[in-house]
């Protein structure tokens, strides 16, 4: 990462006065200077070029240029973060020859200030204060306990809950926890590791995530499905519960950067339910997220993520009535190259929800080829803020149980990379038909469904195979 240092807000370059020399024998004029321009809201925008210095480097001074300022620049990916108050700074900076794509990460002004909905699902947790761990049903459902007689895990695997931030003070979460390598993305997608800064501080999400991959085994509460494991907390999530692409780009390509094995992203990327590829800012948008996570595999980093909760059929998208969430949403028409980010990137696991009684949750997203597996992810008991413990519900739940899952695999297979784990992960799924009672909805066969994908993930097999 070529910058780490907090950004600095400055509004667009003023325009020079105009002079004017026209010149008739000896006559010289001179003419008035030219009004400024009115500055707009201040914007965040991706500027996509090709991924070697020179052409990042050019791209900088094009963002310059047009009156930005450089936020953040990854050479790795061709891919520069850039901050400008000129409302004509899209146009300008494409007047580079260097510039591929450019476009705004969100549709409201930059600034943590209320509104909008949340792109992480929680239900209303419930305050437990004694060890529970003979009600986790769910480590039950993927085996997790009988994997547990076998290995909990290695603690040479580091795994990110790239969330909303996590309690290292909580008993279950600090013996596994890894400060060091811990980070906030939040500030413009700029990192930040001032001490504890990666804490969270309006929700108890990402807290509960942690606790389902790496709650300690310490006779305290609960355990989570990889109980040696470390995590680190990547924090993505903003105050109001928003995570805009840079925010998100900054934690994967920071995961990659310090060898974390897998990475647990239980959201989905604001302001857009879906990134369509279009010619303009959500064209942009998909084209930088993708080169992110593409180069974070490449590195070693696997990526796992919640299907959704709008129980929608991600093979057949028709329409969107949620977008943007950060100012006014519109109803729009879509289709299948609009994209659920980052669940449906190339690469990443996709993971749907499941019930004690192994059907899918009422919440779950679905479709043909685009689950990969499916885990519990209804009435999860996990670790919260301040010591306690409580119940939630949704794929945010779901996908942490198969982060821990390849965080088992990572263990005992430390060769293996994320392609690997990828196979094995379908491979070693137990496969789930569609329900008894016919659902439309539900399409595939035993192996490979609408609803399940592969099947419900299995420690055990993890372990053992």
């Amino acid at each position: 990462m070529s910058r780490t240092s907090r950004p600095r807000r400055l509004s667009a370059g003023l325009a020079a006065a105009a002079l004017v020399l026209t010149s008739l024998g000896a006559a010289t004029a001179h003419a008035a200077p030219s009004a400024e321009p009115v500055p707009g809201p201040l914007m965040n925008y991706v500027v996509n070029t090709k991924a070697t210095p020179g052409h990042v480097r050019k791209t900088e001074d094009a963002v310059k240029a047009a009156g930005g300022t450089v936020l953040v620049s990854y050479r790795q990916l061709g891919v520069v973060i850039a901050q400008s108050t000129n409302p004509d700074f899209k146009t300008a900076v494409r007047s580079s020859r260097d510039v591929q794509s450019v476009g705004a990460t969100r549709t409201a002004a930059v600034s943590e200030g209320p509104g909008g909905l949340s792109s992480i699902d929680e239900a209303e947790a419930t305050p437990v204060l004694d060890p529970r761990e003979g009600e986790q049903w769910d480590m039950v459902q993927i085996k997790a306990d009988q994997a547990h007689a076998i290995t909990d895990g290695s603690r040479s695997v580091l795994v990110g809950i790239n969330d909303s931030g996590v309690d290292d003070t909580h008993p279950d979460l600090a013996p596994n926890f890894d400060a060091a390598d811990s980070v906030s993305c939040v500030d413009n997608g700029v990192p930040d590791q001032t001490p504890g800064i990666w804490r969270p501080t309006t929700s108890s999400h990402g807290t509960h995530v942690a606790g389902t991959v790496a709650a300690a085994r310490n006779g305290v509460g609960i355990v989570g499905v990889a109980p040696g494991v470390r995590i680190a907390s990547v924090k993505v999530v903003n105050d109001d519960g928003f995570i805009y692409p840079e925010y998100s780009i900054c934690g994967i390509v920071w995961a990659a950067e310090h060898h974390m094995a897998v990475t647990n992203h239980s959201y989905f990327i604001d302001p857009f339910q879906f990134w369509c590829n279009d010619n303009g800012d959500q064209g942009a948008v998909q084209e930088s997220v993708r080169r992110a996570y593409a180069w974070a595999t490449d590195q070693g980093t696997l990526s796992v993520a919640a299907a959704g909760n709008s129980n929608y059929d991600l093979s057949n998208k028709t329409t969107d009535s949620t977008s943007p969430n950060d100012t006014k949403p519109v109803t729009r028409t879509i289709n299948n190259d609009c994209l659920d980010m980052p669940t449906e990137l190339p690469g990443v696991i996709t993971v749907a929800s499941t019930t004690q009684a192994r059907v899918k949750s009422s919440f779950s997203n679905f479709g043909l080829n685009k689950i990969d597996v499916a885990a519990p992810g209804s009435s999860i008991l996990s670790t919260l803020p301040g010591g306690r413990y409580g119940l939630s519900s949704g794929t945010s739940m779901a996908s942490p149980h198969v982060t821990g899952v390849a965080a088992l695999m990572k263990s005992t297979h430390p060769w293996w990379g994320p392609r690997d784990i990828e196979r094995a992960l379908q491979r070693e799924a137990d496969d789930t038909a569609c329900p008894i009672t016919p659902d439309a909805r539900c399409t595939g066969t035993t192996a490979n469904n609408s609803f399940y994908g592969e099947g419900i993930a299995d420690a055990l097999d993890a372990v053992t195979r």
